[in-house]
């Protein structure tokens, strides 16, 4: 990928960064409907490709109600801080085939939590018009490699990641003797609602709420019958 084109991306990030709301537009009582986003990805000789599974769950009975998937070629390659570019396609496309309208979406990667503060899930929510949460499952130092502290041992545990003075999000720790994960605000959305919320999808199973968690799985699932 050529310097002209990450100048690009450099200059649509940084005008969207302008845009960014941390703060709930909307009520929590007003959420029915969330979904869960992950993408796959795999090569063979000839290319590689990429899938899109959106998990659309009811909030109070965390029931699937729906599920959309796209699958393609890859266009963009991966380059570090510009994940959005490479993934956003599949995203819209994948949304595009849902036939509700999800009041918040929650992405298996960063949001707020990220150089530029355009991680995929505040990039994306430009597109979908919807609040968004950004959930990962490792750690991406930023910041002159700034580190988290670890929280406590227990459910509900978390610490502020701050860089520079500013919070960008928080390492928590959904249940006991668990890994934690890295909650940040996509847009449209204060960090305590995103960890709210997204202790609110948190079962016995897994550290992941189910919303990413299922979108996760069908994303390895799906990435086995398109291989085949």
């Amino acid at each position: 990928m050529d310097k002209k084109c990450e100048e690009k991306w450099d200059y649509i990030q940084n005008t969207l960064k302008a845009k960014i709301h941390l703060e709930n537009t909307f009520q929590l009582d007003e959420i029915r409907l969330v979904a869960g986003v992950d993408l796959a990805y795999w090569s063979d000789q000839k290319a590689n490709y990429g899938v899109c599974c959106i998990q659309v769950l009811d909030y109070t009975s965390k029931k699937v109600i729906e599920q959309a998937e796209y699958a393609g070629e890859v266009e963009v390659p991966y380059i570090s801080g510009y994940l959005a570019f490479r993934e956003l396609p599949f995203i819209l496309k994948a949304a595009e085939k849902l036939k509700t309208s999800p009041d918040l979406y929650m992405f298996d990667g960063n949001g707020y939590l990220h150089s530029r503060h355009m991680g995929i899930a505040t990039q994306a929510s430009f597109d979908l018009g919807k609040p968004t949460i950004g959930i990962a499952k490792t750690y991406l130092k930023i910041g002159n490699n700034t580190d988290f502290t670890m929280p406590e041992n227990k459910a509900g545990a978390y610490t502020d990641i701050v860089i520079d003075g500013e919070v960008y999000g928080r390492a928590l720790r959904t249940r006991t003797d668990v890994k934690p994960v890295f909650v940040s605000g996509g847009n449209w959305i204060d960090l305590h609602t995103a960890v709210k919320i997204t202790m609110h999808f948190v079962e016995k199973e897994s550290r992941l709420p189910v919303t990413t968690r299922y979108a996760d799985l069908a994303t390895h699932e799906a990435r086995r019958r398109y291989q085949k």
